[in-house]
């Protein structure tokens, strides 16, 4: 097929997830390297959301290609109660990776699944039912993980699943409390949520689920001590603590795990995206010993066909050892650092920009019709005029490619990408935010 007979084909056969079909005008993708790919007519686009967020070291990933291509010679998939080398290895590799009270993995698909089988698992293990998460949050859009999910994609699965409990996160910058430090930011939002855990009964609650960073809603890091507190509460109650790592996970933000950043040690951690950067499929749920040694006596009633499939688990092995071979880690705090400092130009420079917020290389550009006001670009869950549509295409037509939500441009590139790929891409933003000013304000 051509470019045309792609879209074509794709328009007349295929629904487009997150969409009204009508209009969809998809980029036929000839070729992709590195952070970058081409469309049939020789255009060139960069990739300034690692597609969704997962592909963190990029297209063409030579040796993830390879331990795919020696799997496939071994042999494609044996069923999840077989030994396969690839599945032990991983297995052994997160565990090390994870903090020394984390056990064992439970291996899925994809976040949602992960997300879904934490609760399933969290909820055996406790003999409780309710859980809480939180309303600024994106935790899947299959039932059980959407109903997790607080923000408007939850809205088609109501009425929803009982037990099922929402907190508001801590958005300092939205918050209608002045605060004179993060500290009594802090204070304040771990006091309404005790509050809420005494009203809704600590004792019949298995588990909180967080995005130890809130992602797709707005990159919301939670101010200093927030976390460590929400531990505390865990403890306090006989609670789970489920950090859903699924978007800051593998790097992303920093560090391997975006919680070693708040020193908490989570009961379970979900994952997904970046273990294998996207070249399989592949989630999964590490919980910690106490809860793995509860299952040597008790059914672990969790099964998926496809759970720790060969092929993706050697895809995570070779992707896991490329993290550390080519020091990641290294690369993101130093563009990071970078893209932090332009960002906070930005913030100073152009009338729409409310805020940023920036950990690694995630981040956030939120736009305002006033500084003073904070009034958002466009109202929570609508956008009548079209206007972030009109925005992320005034991008698209730089062939800087993300995506937006809400009021939000995220910028979140493969991990491998340059100082140099950073600056280019970061010039068509201002650009575009110009554009805003003078057009949209």
């Amino acid at each position: 097929m051509n470019g045309e007979e792609i879209k074509s084909t794709l328009k007349e056969y295929n629904l487009q997830s997150w969409s009204k079909q009508k209009n969809l005008n998809p980029i036929p993708v000839e070729k992709a390297d590195g952070i970058y790919f081409w469309d049939y007519e020789g255009n060139r686009y960069s990739d300034m959301s690692s597609q969704l967020v997962n592909m963190n070291l990029g297209f063409g990933n030579k040796a993830i290609g390879q331990a795919i291509k020696d799997q496939v010679d071994q042999y494609c998939f044996v069923g999840p109660s077989y030994g396969a080398e690839s599945r032990a290895k991983l297995a052994k590799k997160i565990i090390e990776l994870m903090p020394d009270n984390m056990g064992k993995v439970f291996f899925t698909n994809a976040g949602a699944e992960s997300n879904e089988n934490a609760v399933k698992i969290a909820r055996m293990f406790t003999g409780k039912n309710k859980v809480f998460s939180r309303y600024r949050s994106y935790h899947g859009s299959s039932f059980g993980a959407g109903n997790l999910t607080g923000e408007p994609r939850r809205y088609t699965l109501e009425p929803g699943v009982p037990g099922f409990v929402k907190f508001f996160d801590p958005y300092v910058y939205r918050e209608a409390v002045e605060f004179d430090s993060e500290e009594q930011a802090t204070a304040y939002y771990l006091a309404k949520l005790e509050e809420q855990i005494q009203y809704e009964g600590g004792n019949t609650i298995a588990a909180i689920v967080l995005e130890t960073i809130t992602g797709s809603n707005g990159i919301i890091i939670p101010p200093k001590g927030y976390l460590p507190g929400v531990r505390a509460l865990c403890d306090q109650y006989g609670i789970l603590m489920i950090c859903d790592e699924v978007m800051t996970g593998w790097c992303r933000t920093g560090k391997m795990f975006a919680f070693e950043h708040f020193d908490i040690k989570p009961d379970i951690v979900t994952f997904a995206k970046g273990v294998t950067c996207g070249y399989v499929p592949l989630g999964g749920v590490a919980v910690s010993k106490e809860i793995a040694s509860y299952f040597d006596e008790n059914l672990l009633s969790c099964g998926l066909t496809y759970s720790g499939h060969p092929l993706s688990c050697a895809a995570g092995v070779a992707c896991i050892d490329y993290y550390e071979e080519a020091d990641i880690l290294g690369n993101v705090n130093r563009v990071g650092q970078i893209l932090g400092k332009r960002l906070e130009d930005m913030k100073k420079t152009y009338a729409c920009v409310g805020d940023v917020r920036y950990i690694g290389l995630f981040s956030a550009i939120e736009l305002v019709k006033s500084k003073e006001t904070k009034e958002a670009l466009v109202p929570y869950g609508k956008d009548p005029e079209g206007i972030m549509g009109k925005i992320l295409g005034l991008l698209k037509e730089r062939k800087f490619m993300t995506y937006t939500h809400e009021n939000m441009i995220l910028i979140a590139p493969p991990l491998i990408i340059t100082k140099e790929q950073l600056e280019e891409g970061l010039v068509k933003v201002e650009e575009v935010l110009a554009i805003v000013d003078k057009e949209f304000l």
